[in-house]
Formats: structure tokens, sequence, C-alpha cells
């Protein structure tokens, strides 16, 4: 399994016109094959954090979700409005319930 984590800074002021791109990029994704989860949330509205989080059954699955349209659609439209991201990607191994 694959894991994402996105921390993304925007100007705060696009908060409101970007809501709906992150709620097209949510249902779009979930849909896609190879997804487990993929959650993003406006942690802040008025610092513009947006947080990104997702799961996918292998690294192919995450290449592919990159060259969606809906993935290119997104970038489009939040590319002016970052002011800084951290993105990382990690193999996720030995997967266990939390609660035992």
């Amino acid at each position: 399994m694959i894991i994402v984590i996105v921390r993304a800074e925007v100007d705060p002021d696009r908060i409101p016109e970007l809501r709906p791109v992150l709620d097209t990029m949510m249902r779009e994704t979930w849909a896609e094959s190879g997804c487990l989860s993929y959650s993003m949330a406006i942690e802040n509205e008025a610092d513009g954090i947006i947080s990104i989080v997702e799961r996918w059954e292998d690294e192919a699955a995450l290449r592919s979700h990159f060259g969606t349209e809906h993935m290119e659609l997104f970038n489009r439209s939040i590319k002016d409005a970052i002011r800084t991201i951290d993105a990382k990607i990690y193999d996720a191994a030995n997967e266990r319930p939390l609660m035992a």
C-alpha cells in the first residue's frame, strides 16, 4: 500500500473558489481503480491550510491517478493559489488494526 500526505498553504482569499475544485477532485479520485481512500480538508480557512491524505493499492495506481483528467484540472485550478506545498509518499508495511 502507498500513502500520500500533503500539506499545502494557499491564498486564503481563493478558498471559496477552490472548494468546488477540491470536492470534485475527491469525488472523481474515489472512483479510480486502486484508490483505497482519498481525503482533502481545509484545516484552517483563515490561513489557507489544506491537507490531503491518500491510500493507494500500489504505486502504479498512484501514477495512473497523476494522468487523469480531473488531476490535470485540479493542478491547473490550484497552481496559482499555492504558496507552499509539502507532499510525501510512503510505502506502508505491516498494516494492522489500531485497536486489536
